[in-house]
């Protein structure tokens, strides 16, 4: 099962994704419980680093636990930490953050992420 699979007893919808570039990026979204009961959704955001920097198709930054009444919309936002979109430079022994193209991806498990947004970042 894909990580974050089968953690609660009702469902969930996500819209409204809007990514903030800058120093933090903060990734801001909406979710919605679509179910009949009270539940609990960890949503999680994973980025995708620029090609150049050749590392896996995506990787977790940030999550938040969601706590919702059936029917309920919570709208969120998650600062990411730019450690998370970093890749080590073993030529300057340390982290380093690459200019270009991030793609945020949004949802409730990593097999299942409905909200996508590129931003370029420097």
């Amino acid at each position: 099962f894909p990580f974050g699979h089968g953690l609660s007893y009702t469902t969930y919808s996500y819209s409204g994704l809007k990514v903030t570039p800058g120093k933090n990026p903060k990734v801001t979204f909406t979710v919605k419980n679509t179910g009949k009961r009270d539940g609990a959704e960890v949503a999680q955001i994973y980025a995708a680093l620029p090609a150049s920097a050749a590392e896996p198709p995506k990787r977790l930054v940030g999550f938040n636990k969601v706590w919702l009444k059936a029917g309920e919309s919570k709208e969120v936002t998650v600062e990411v930490n730019p450690k998370y979109l970093s890749i080590f430079n073993v030529e300057q022994n340390g982290w380093q953050l690459l200019s270009g193209e991030y793609s945020f991806m949004v949802g409730g498990s990593s097999q299942s992420l409905p909200l996508k947004q590129s931003v370029t970042l420097n």
